[in-house]
């Protein structure tokens, strides 16, 4: 079991529906929760950072300012993403650089930034733990998705190999994998339009089993999980 208590969290993406409800509820957990996201009109209080994850340093720099707010970080989650739908002859490379620079480099970063500060939290014996949320679609990858499902992938590719490499300094990390869930993501694609999808998950079901797995210590949240 991962205690919570007075631990201290960055959620990145916390500002969209899926990332806002995580924050919620590791507050409501005990933890101190540091919040991030690129959208000044969604982002408020005393513990929250605006990061444009596109540019160049922004890892490094939202990781310091982290830091520096409470001395130490015990957890990174990090939710933020972006979506495209069409087909594949249609997609421009417009396209394909943000939906990779932010679904998969911006996490990379992020991870490799933070490893530094859960190194220490792992010394300390706090049981420090990264998340990420690559979905359903790096296990299943959905025509019409094409880029979206290879971004994820790529992402889900990263944290196996890094789960591997990082348990031996004693620092966790879970991808969580759900399907299709009711979040404005698919309001807001990048290009294209999003097809008429089936009735998804509940956003406040899929932030507490993440959360759940969190402080259950599980290793893995596919699809199937959820």
């Amino acid at each position: 079991m991962t205690n919570l208590d007075g631990a201290v969290f960055l959620v990145v993406g916390a500002s969209g529906g899926l990332g806002s409800l995580i924050a919620e509820q590791l507050a409501d957990a005990g933890a101190v929760v540091v919040r991030a996201a690129r959208n000044p009109a969604t982002l408020a209080g005393p513990d929250a950072y605006l990061a444009d994850l596109t540019q160049p340093g922004s890892a490094e720099g939202l990781m310091a300012a982290a830091v520096a707010a409470h001395g130490r970080l015990d957890g990174l989650v990090i939710a933020a993403g972006r979506v495209a739908f069409g087909p594949i002859a249609e997609v421009t490379d417009a396209t394909l650089t943000e939906l990779f620079e932010i679904n998969a480099l911006a996490p990379m970063r992020l991870i490799r930034e933070a490893l530094p500060h859960l190194t220490v939290s792992a010394a300390e014996k706090r049981e420090p733990v990264i998340v990420t949320i690559s979905g359903i679609v790096a296990e299943s990858p959905t025509a019409g998705l094409a880029s979206y499902s290879a971004s994820k992938a790529a992402l889900a590719g990263f944290v196996t190999a890094a789960n591997r490499e990082l348990r031996r300094a004693g620092i966790r990390v879970m991808d969580a994998r759900p399907g299709h869930t009711e979040t404005a993501l698919s309001t807001h694609p990048i290009a294209g339009a999003a097809p008429a999808f089936p009735a998804g998950l509940a956003p406040e079901a899929v932030a507490a089993r993440i959360v759940r797995g969190i402080v259950d210590g599980e290793k893995d949240l596919p699809s199937g999980s959820f």
